[in-house]
């Protein structure tokens, strides 16, 4: 695999992530993203895993700022990102994941960018549900209990279960086994939070 560039240490990207948002919720669902993105990359490509941590942290960075325009998210983060030092290649990973609304936007198409839009929308499903358990943790949670969640359109809905389904069949997996690679990765960081912010 080649090296690729952010442009941006881990730092400076965090600080622009906070610099943007304020709700606790967002910016620990980019930190969420961004250590499921590192846990895919020790797997995948592991000599970019700090790339695919800033892809993560920093995919949303607009979105606090312009959630009233949808089809124009990661529109807005190019421009942040890129004043900041921000490589292209960054810009094009973090512009993938919202291609559906936005047709002028690149597709996914590297491994990475796969398994962003894949993972995205389902950590937040997966930290909606663990907010709601007993444990408050996701380390008793199992793709069983997923599935039921990922069922009930109610719970969670402004989810986009299709962008789900569409992202484990551009990586050729199964569902249940995004599933249960989504929630092992989460496991693997958040061993020790009694809770995820819940949405307000």
């Amino acid at each position: 695999m080649a090296a690729l560039h952010a442009g941006i240490t881990r730092d400076e990207a965090f600080a622009l992530l906070t610099d943007h948002n304020k709700d606790e919720f967002h910016i620990e669902h980019g930190e969420t993203v961004e250590q499921t993105m590192r846990y895919f990359a020790r797997e995948f490509d592991p000599e970019n895993e700090e790339f695919w941590g800033i892809v993560g942290l920093l995919h949303d960075v607009d979105w606090e700022e312009h959630d009233d325009d949808p089809v124009n998210h990661t529109v807005y983060a190019a421009e942040l990102i890129a004043a900041a030092g921000g490589t292209p290649e960054l810009i094009r990973a973090i512009q993938s994941h919202n291609c559906d609304l936005n047709d002028t936007l690149p597709k996914p198409e590297a491994q990475m960018e796969k398994v962003l839009y894949a993972t995205e929308e389902l950590t937040g499903l997966i930290g909606a549900a663990v907010v709601m358990r007993p444990s408050k943790s996701v380390m008793d949670f199992n793709v069983k209990s997923l599935k039921k969640k990922f069922k009930d359109k109610r719970f969670a809905a402004g989810v986009n279960r299709d962008v789900i389904r569409a992202g484990a069949e551009m990586l050729g997996w199964k569902l249940d086994e995004l599933f249960d690679r989504t929630i092992r990765a989460m496991q693997s960081f958040a061993p020790d939070r009694d809770t995820f912010v819940p949405a307000e």
